[in-house]
């Protein structure tokens, strides 16, 4: 139950965040229940955890308001053992969620992001408002100045045809009108009632001779088909999206983790011996980026004697000095030049690099987090002693936000680059884990961690000793 809860939860915030994508572009109910089932899927290794945490503080929560949890207890019953049934269920629905995570996710995530890329791509529903002018049909521009919604009817029509490319060179005006899809859904027929229709002709003579001509044609029925092709929803092709890193499974990860990472480290060699060094150790730079090709020889450097520089240049003359100067600063300029053009180039690259290292761990930290997520709802549930859905939703969403705020903040830092792969991506396990077992501890050893009395009772013992050490008798 709450599982469906979670997805449901979460699925609601994914509707909030592409409900523009979705809304007025004649989306078929299959096709909106398709792409919600794939995002249902896609939203499963984050509903698992949350689950698992409100799951296990809903039922000790219910064992203690009952007094069963005392009663297990004074039989001689320890929570380790009474927690123990539920920890191989745990341990088993973290192994589902990796299983799941590792080989059905990647499916999903293919055909969610190639049908919302479709989604994204189809044009909206042809949308005609009263004294504004219509551009979604191709090539035509629409406007009517009233419309009759129970008839369909329109009433002072105006349409500008763009099909010969030339501006609006034609144009149509009709008393009223009416617009109906043919049977085969290909076709708009536009059906104008008592209008006329001009348009301009090419002129061919002589500019001195130019005139402008133009054509006026009455008509009291003219129907104009228009081509609906554009409209129709097409499915992308998945083999564009396959190389995507949410795509793969922990295997293909690697492969092409280690890939892309081979490919950075050759552009990062490019990138270096891209500057402009002197002649000995731009020799030197060029080997050791290119250590592999047999036919280059490592122009070993020997360390020069130490030497005065300010001596030596003093010694140049006026206008070897200046060549100098002038060959230093053109050198500078050049590799800051080199280095402002690659840098941003080099980053991104890196940070494509790392999107299959994160994506590698992810599967991992958020499977293991419904372990960890048991250990924190099991003992929280014992020791706050409270069922249902009221307090333990609360506890559980607070602690998920803050398990998800350091979830995220961990992997930007590992996405940036500012900390190890794994520091960032274990970071929200390394704090929570912690947390449960010291969670355990105290409901195991029936700690008031929850307790208001004994704060109450710890803030008294403090003024206690503050007043005394305040009025503490002279000797």
């Amino acid at each position: 139950m709450t599982f469906f809860i979670c997805v449901f939860i979460l699925l609601m915030q994914f509707l909030w965040k592409y409900i523009d994508d979705l809304v007025g572009k004649g989306l078929e109910w299959k096709i909106v229940s398709e792409l919600l089932l794939y995002a249902s899927f896609g939203l499963v290794p984050l509903a698992f955890p949350l689950a698992m945490l409100l799951a296990s503080i809903m039922t000790f929560g219910n064992l203690g308001e009952n007094y069963e949890l005392v009663a297990m207890k004074a039989s001689g019953i320890s929570l380790f053992r009474i927690m123990r049934p539920l920890m191989i269920v745990a341990i088993g629905l973290t192994s589902i969620a990796f299983y799941f995570s590792n080989n059905i996710l990647p499916k999903t995530n293919l055909k969610f992001y190639s049908l919302m890329y479709s989604v994204k791509m189809q044009k909206p529903e042809m949308i005609i408002k009263e004294g504004v002018f219509a551009n979604d049909m191709p090539k035509y521009s629409i406007k009517v100045d009233r419309k009759n919604k129970k008839t369909n009817m329109l009433y002072d029509v105006m349409i500008y045809d763009h099909t010969r490319n030339a501006g609006n060179v034609m144009v149509t005006i009709a008393d009223s009108g009416k617009m109906e899809v043919t049977a085969d859904k290909k076709f708009m027929s536009l059906t104008l009632y008592n209008g006329q229709s001009y348009s301009e002709e090419d002129e061919r003579r002589q500019i001195s001779d130019r005139r402008y001509p133009y054509r006026r044609e009455s008509f009291k029925k003219e129907v104009i088909n228009i081509s609906m092709l554009d409209f129709e929803f097409t499915r992308s092709d998945e083999a564009q999206f396959r190389n995507g890193a949410r795509m793969m499974n922990i295997h293909q990860l690697s492969n092409q983790g280690d890939s892309t990472f081979i490919e950075y480290k050759v552009r990062v060699k490019q990138f270096v011996s891209s500057f402009n060094y002197l002649s000995d150790i731009m020799k030197q730079i060029s080997w050791l980026t290119n250590r592999y090709d047999t036919m280059k020889v490592n122009p070993v450097l020997k360390p020069d004697t130490l030497v005065d520089v300010d001596q030596i240049i003093n010694s140049m003359s006026a206008f070897d000095k200046d060549e100098l100067y002038q060959k230093s600063v053109a050198n500078v300029r050049i590799n800051a030049q080199s280095i402002s053009q690659q840098i941003e180039e080099m980053y991104a690259r890196k940070r494509f690099v790392n999107t299959y290292l994160m994506e590698w761990h992810r599967k991992f930290t958020l499977s293991f987090a419904c372990l960890i997520f048991f250990f924190i709802g099991a003992p929280l549930g014992a020791i706050i002693r409270k069922g249902g859905l009221g307090m333990p939703v609360v506890v559980s969403i607070l602690m998920f936000i803050a398990y998800y705020i350091l979830m995220i903040t961990g992997e930007k830092f590992a996405r940036e680059d500012a900390w190890s792969m794994g520091s960032g991506m274990w970071f929200s396990s390394f704090v929570f884990l912690p947390l449960g077992i010291w969670l355990t501890y105290k409901a195991a050893t029936d700690s008031g961690v929850m307790n208001i009395e004994s704060y109450q009772l710890f803030f008294k013992k403090l003024a206690r000793l503050n007043f005394l050490k305040r009025h503490k008798p002279e000797i």
